[in-house]
């Protein structure tokens, strides 16, 4: 996990959790409804998995962009999106 952002002293706003999630829902260049956004302390959490890292930049530059005097700890992962190369034996 990384996090990102200053260290602030007031809780975050009660509304910044729908917020964020409306931002990255509504973004045409994100449309990203996979992120959970959840308030811990005075920070919030991304966490989620994404395609790519450059997707999960995004998504981390987008929310500091919106919200910059909140810090915010990322645990967004990476998924495979290509075809497997191996077929997989159910038993």
């Amino acid at each position: 996990m990384n996090q990102r952002g200053t260290a602030g002293t007031e809780p975050p706003d009660d509304y910044l959790e729908a917020a964020i999630q409306r931002l990255l829902t509504e973004r045409t260049e994100i449309a990203e409804q996979g992120i959970t956004v959840t308030r811990r302390d005075h920070s919030v959490v991304l966490c989620g998995e994404v395609e790519s890292a450059q997707r999960r930049e995004e998504i981390l530059r987008l929310v500091l962009e919106h919200f910059p005097e909140v810090p915010v700890t990322v645990d967004i992962g990476l998924i495979r999106t290509q075809a497997p190369t191996e077929v997989e034996e159910l038993r």
